[in-house]
This record gives structure tokens, C-alpha cells and sequence, in this order.
């Protein structure tokens, strides 16, 4: 395909601005975000540069990634790595995001392989990214329980994630529960859940809508997940180390190991 535009590729929309499209389309393989192209690799899985991040939500999105930084004026490209990720899995956060959705959270998942991308920020997309993530501490993840394969080239030796600060929600056997996609999601929790629906609607489309317009509604859903016993931990807190003074992507962004 010529046209490498991500509307061409079908992965401009932003969830951002289409909550219930959370997480939003991901590129099927590696690449690097050029503004609003997506361009091949050119076979480099590793930027001694960059800060590797997982992305276990939209921030795999070409779309969404694009949204945050242009709101800053940044148009530096990005690299995506597409990796085989052993001991982590996507749950979902215990929180209703301010945008309008709920969203993906790490969890720890000792033996799971499955695929996901490595996003390589410089320093000023990582304070861009770290800004977004209010609800959220990035931890780093390495050793013998975590493995993150690229499709060519030697595994990294670790990687960040975003690890929720209200813990993730569980399912009905009380371990953390799988995100399926937003409008599954939503429609799930609503319909298990009286007093959500009193807070959000009847529908997924109800609920978006609210929770995009009311921060302290976003609130009042997010102390009702623990108030009706529905969250757990991801197992991660344990890698979230105290940050350090300065700014997000410098000073209070801990420096991953060399590579």
C-alpha cells in the first residue's frame, strides 16, 4: 500500500474523541508514526535514545498517540515495536477516565505470552504521555518473569507500563478481569451494577457521554467499583518505585537500564 496516511490504514480515530472505539485500532505490525503516516521500521527493535514503554491500551493507537502529542505541537516520530510480551496481561482500570471510558490496566500474569507494542519515546513525548496518565505510576518491568521478544532481533531487557494507582477490577472469580473492548465492557458493568446505571445510564452510549461531561461524576464511578467490592490488585504495585523531583520525562521519570 502507497498511501501510508492513517486514515488510509484505518488507524486515525482517536479514542479520545470516540470512547467507546477504546483502544482503538492497532497497527498490525511495527512501524513509525510520522505525524499522520504510519512508515515501515527499518529493522531496528532497540533506540539507546528512547525510553521503551509497553503500550497495553490506546497508547498502542496510532490515532490516540497522534492526538496527545499534537495538543502539545509535537510531531517527532514515534517507533512501534510489535513484541511478544511473557507475563503481563490487559486488565482494566478501577477508575472511570475523564475522557469517558474505562480503561486498560496491566496486570501481572506469570507464563502469559501474548502480542503487544513497545512504544520508544524521546524525552518530550515521554513527559507528554506521563501527563496523560494521571491516574497512573510508571513502573519498570525486567527480569526473569518478564520477556518482551521482538520479531527479529534480541529480546529487550525490560520495558515501562502504566500501572494503575486505584487497582484494576476483578471478575466473579475475584482474579483481575480482561478488558474486551469498550462498549462489551461497559454494557457488562452496567447491567451488573443498579447504582451504576443510576449514576450512567442504561447504555454504553449513556454512560460516554456522562462520564465526558462530569469529572466529579468520573469520581463518584470510580469510588463506586471499590465501594461494591469489584477491584483487586494488578499485581505490579510492587515495581512502582517513589519518583524523583523534576519534571515528567526528565527529573521525575526514573532512567530505564541501559539496554
Amino acid at each position: 500500500m502507497n498511501d501510508r496516511t492513517l486514515e488510509a490504514l484505518g488507524l486515525d480515530r482517536a479514542p479520545r474523541e470516540d470512547p467507546l472505539a477504546y483502544p482503538g485500532a492497532w497497527p498490525a505490525d511495527s512501524g513509525l508514526l510520522v505525524g499522520d503516516r504510519l512508515l515501515p521500521l527499518d529493522g531496528r527493535v532497540t533506540y539507546e535514545d528512547r525510553t521503551p514503554v509497553l503500550a497495553i491500551g490506546s497508547n498502542a493507537c496510532p490515532g490516540q498517540l497522534r492526538h496527545k502529542m499534537a495538543e502539545f505541537g509535537i510531531s517527532s516520530p514515534v517507533p512501534m515495536v510489535k513484541v511478544r510480551v511473557t507475563g503481563v496481561d490487559v486488565g482494566v482500570s478501577a477508575h472511570v477516565s475523564r475522557v469517558g471510558y474505562v480503561s486498560a490496566s496491566p496486570v501481572d500474569s506469570p507464563g502469559l505470552v501474548r502480542e503487544l507494542f513497545v512504544t520508544w519515546f524521546d524525552a518530550q513525548q515521554l513527559a507528554v504521555v506521563d501527563a496523560s496518565e494521571g491516574a497512573y505510576d510508571r513502573a519498570w518491568l525486567s527480569g526473569p518473569g518478564f520477556r518482551f521478544a521482538p520479531d527479529s532481533g534480541q529480546s529487550l531487557r525490560g520495558a515501562y507500563v502504566y500501572v494503575n494507582r486505584h487497582g484494576v477490577l476483578r471478575d466473579g472469580t475475584g482474579v483481575p478481569r480482561r478488558h474486551p473492548g469498550e462498549r462489551a465492557l461497559l454494557a457488562e458493568l452496567l447491567a451488573a451494577s443498579p447504582e451504576l446505571r443510576k449514576l450512567f445510564g442504561r447504555t454504553p452510549e449513556e454512560f460516554c457521554a456522562r462520564a465526558g461531561a462530569d469529572r466529579d461524576l468520573c469520581e463518584r464511578g470510580t469510588r463506586l467499583f471499590r465501594e461494591e467490592g469489584l477491584v483487586t490488585v494488578s499485581g505490579l504495585e510492587r515495581f512502582v518505585r517513589p519518583p524523583q523531583t523534576g519534571s515528567p520525562g526528565t527529573g521525575s521519570s526514573l532512567p530505564p537500564p541501559l539496554m
